[in-house]
């Protein structure tokens, strides 16, 4: 089985209606990830699952005051209010509402960094793009003969249905005007997913009709929906707060539910905070937070709240020195900003990297704006800051616009794709994506390399 790309191959797949006017370069090679990183990978996609039910019980015991250990004493109400900040009320209820409670996202990606130590996970995306390119890109390169991703997808819709009759349950994937350069890749998995024998349909989230009892798409009632779009578009996707009312009744699930607290960075800063050790110790297995301790950068939520005069905030030191305040990171020289800022959710700038600056990418006086706006306008988003881990530098062979092979140096994020169902996590499908060596946000971009990888 070929998994090489010639020149040829990649002038007629530049013509699919997926990769149409798509600004990345190809190669002629799949990323090879190793057999220790793919057990790596796989160990994760069990923590994801155990992370997403901590963070649920945690804002679960946090909305209503309840200790969020067994044995002792913690309160922590601090940490809904967080989650809740910024958010319109009706989202809130029907986040904590018991129609939603047990409900992860049918779809988990981690944004993955292999640095000079080991891999930082830098962010989760319960509702990520690719799944139709990756899949498509493993079947270009010849990767695999089966669906594959495809069927893991079916496996997670239907595990998201399953107190309706999976047979005849109707289902959309419904993708927002926001989302919309996504359509292609959407379309194709639907196709895919029609013959696999799933009843599917593509739309748009207008096109959607609620009534009292029930969802329809032109005269056919929908039974789950495939939600394509960001929480924080709730004022242009206007069927949402009626979408929330409908599911709390039973007559429709939306998958990936519309939880605020599952679209949040903050949850990374929560990891670490030193205040809930006792209670990620106690709720996830000792597996699960090694992984995640090894993986999650040290983060801290940017708050401005004034702290008392003799205490210190837990977080990066100045000049060896302890913070009585975020402002004080205005005054870290260039060498020891090792530090990225960015929204943590539920704002226009909270997806894509339209957020993010790297502290010694940055001037001192941008680096000291980006801390002041960061706290200005909390909460609305609320921001997170994250240690930065420097990507490593590879080489990979690259086509370049003639045609040609190079190899050239650059830096990757892996992408794993983890399919929820039988309340567990099926890894299915990696996306890389290859940026030239002096880039320091690693994204999809026109001098970027996107490819599937491949175990060896």
């Amino acid at each position: 089985m070929s998994s090489e790309l010639t020149a040829e191959k990649v002038r007629q797949y530049s013509k699919n209606s997926l990769f149409a006017d798509k600004t990345w370069r190809w190669s002629p090679s799949p990323w090879n990830l190793p057999n220790g990183i793919c057990k790596w990978i796989d160990d994760l996609s069990s923590a994801a699952v155990s992370f997403y039910r901590a963070i649920d019980l945690l804002y679960r015991k946090s909305c209503t005051n309840e200790s969020v250990l067994r044995n002792e004493v913690l309160s922590v109400p601090w940490v809904a209010e967080y989650y809740d900040a910024g958010k319109p009320s009706w989202l809130i209820e029907h986040g904590r509402s018991v129609a939603v409670r047990s409900q992860i996202p049918a779809v988990l990606r981690p944004d993955l960094i292999p640095h000079a130590d080991g891999i930082a996970l830098t962010e989760w995306d319960s509702v990520p793009g690719g799944i139709g390119l990756t899949a498509h890109l493993e079947s270009a390169y010849e990767l695999s003969k089966s669906p594959g991703m495809i069927e893991s997808f079916a496996y997670a819709l239907t595990d998201a249905i399953r107190e309706f009759e999976v047979r005849t349950a109707n289902m959309v994937i419904a993708v927002s005007e926001e989302a919309k350069t996504y359509l292609p890749e959407m379309e194709w998995i639907c196709h895919k997913l029609k013959e696999l024998g799933l009843s599917i349909e593509v739309c748009l989230p207008h096109e959607l009709q609620v009534l009292e009892n029930a969802v329809f798409l032109k005269d056919k009632k929908v039974d789950l929906i495939y939600r394509f779009w960001e929480l924080f578009d709730y004022e242009k996707v206007s069927i949402m707060p009626e979408l929330a009312r409908l599911v709390e009744k039973g007559g429709v699930v939306v998958t990936p539910p519309m939880k605020h607290v599952q679209e949040e960075k903050l949850s990374l800063a929560l990891f670490h905070h030193h205040r809930l050790e006792p209670f990620w110790k106690e709720t996830l297995n000792s597996r699960d937070l090694a992984i995640l301790r090894s993986a999650i950068p040290r983060s801290w939520i940017l708050d401005p709240k004034e702290i008392p005069p003799g205490a210190y905030l837990d977080g990066p030191k100045v000049e060896g020195r302890k913070l009585t305040q975020w402002a004080d990171l205005s005054k870290v020289s260039k060498k020891d900003r090792g530090l990225v800022i960015k929204a943590s959710g539920f704002h226009e700038t909270a997806w894509g990297s339209r957020s993010v600056v790297i502290g010694n990418d940055v001037s001192g006086d941008g680096w000291s704006e980006s801390i002041s706006n960061a706290l200005n306008d909390y909460p609305s988003p609320i921001y997170v800051i994250q240690e930065f881990m420097k990507p490593r530098s590879f080489k990979h062979p690259v086509f370049s616009h003639e045609n040609g092979v190079a190899n050239e140096s650059g830096r990757v994020r892996l992408s794993p794709y983890f399919f929820t169902f039988d309340k567990k996590a099926k890894w299915s499908g990696t996306l890389a994506t290859f940026c030239p060596a002096d880039k320091k946000i690693i994204h999809g971009m026109k001098d970027g390399c996107m490819m599937p990888c491949k175990s060896v």
